[in-house]
Formats: structure tokens, C-alpha cells, sequence
């Protein structure tokens, strides 16, 4: 080998080596994205789920590290989650909207991921609420829309997660 041939590489290597060991995957290659998107802040959420409906899980965190990551990967992990909505439809004359919400609580804190369309205002918003369940403050971290990815609305229809008719605003 040439030295030139070396060098490329070695420098080949390091960046393979490099990405392994700073860049966590969001999704594993067995998992299928259900939902996700960027914050305004920068992080990133998905809710994902094993091809073969295994296990759903939620993570968050910087574009190179997961910050959590809940539930364990678990045929019990469905249980976790709650997923709740309300669709109006008409439109404005009707105040229409098309509200989704899915909630799971670990330990002292309830975390509700949500997608909302009100039609007279015209406004869709994504984010996370996270209410510390001891003082009650909640932090909405609010997502970006042109981020979006997959929607919460199959699970109306899909009987993966338990639907509540409790409304989170």
C-alpha cells in the first residue's frame, strides 16, 4: 500500500470509529418509526416500535446522544403508554379540531406527547408537555412542525396502545 492509500484510511477509520462511539442510532434496524420530530430547542423525540410490535419506546435527546429512553424493550411496554383524541371535523363553522395525545408516566413525572389542529384559529402544534406529578409545574417543549414525522392517528384504529377518553391540554 501506498502512504497516500494509508492515510485515507486511517482517516477512513477514525470517522467510522467516530460516529460509532458519538452518534447514537434513534432507530434500531429492527424498529419502525411511529412518530418523531425536532424541538425548537434542537432535541429530538421519537416513538418507535418493533416491527414486529415487540415493544414500543420513546426516546429524546441531542442530535448525538439519547437523554432518555423509556420503557425497557418489553412485550409489557405497551402497557406504558395511553393514548387518547377527539376529532371534530366542519371546519371553522364548527370549531372543528383534531386533537392526539399519548401519555405514560415515569415515576414522579407524566409525559404527554401531543399533535393538535384547531381549524379557527388554523393552528397545528407538536411538542411535549412533561408535568412534575409532586408540584404540578409542567414544561411544554414545543416542536417544529416542518420536522414532523409518521402521525399518533393510527392508533385510533390499530389497538396497539389502550385508548382513554381523558383529554390532556
Amino acid at each position: 500500500m501506498t502512504e497516500r492509500t494509508n492515510r485515507n484510511l486511517i482517516v477512513f477509520l477514525m470517522l467510522v470509529f467516530t460516529n460509532l462511539i458519538f452518534a447514537q442510532k434513534y432507530l434500531l434496524p429492527n424498529e419502525k418509526l411511529i412518530y418523531g420530530f425536532e424541538t425548537q430547542n434542537g432535541k429530538k423525540l421519537v416513538l418507535a416500535k418493533d416491527k414486529n410490535d415487540k415493544y414500543i419506546i420513546y426516546r429524546f435527546g441531542t442530535k448525538n446522544k439519547i437523554e432518555f429512553e423509556f420503557p425497557e424493550k418489553t412485550k409489557a411496554s405497551w402497557d406504558k403508554f395511553k393514548y387518547a383524541f377527539y376529532l371534530r371535523g366542519g371546519g371553522i363553522q364548527n370549531e372543528g379540531m383534531d386533537l392526539n395525545y399519548i401519555k405514560f408516566i415515569n415515576g414522579n413525572y407524566k409525559y404527554v406527547i401531543y399533535d393538535t389542529y384547531y381549524a379557527v384559529e388554523n393552528e397545528m402544534s407538536i411538542g411535549i408537555k412533561i408535568t412534575n406529578l409532586k408540584n404540578n409545574k409542567t414544561t411544554d417543549i414545543k416542536g417544529k412542525k416542518s420536522t414532523q414525522k409518521g402521525n399518533l392517528v393510527d392508533f385510533r384504529f390499530n389497538k396497539l396502545l389502550k385508548i382513554e377518553d381523558e383529554l390532556e391540554e
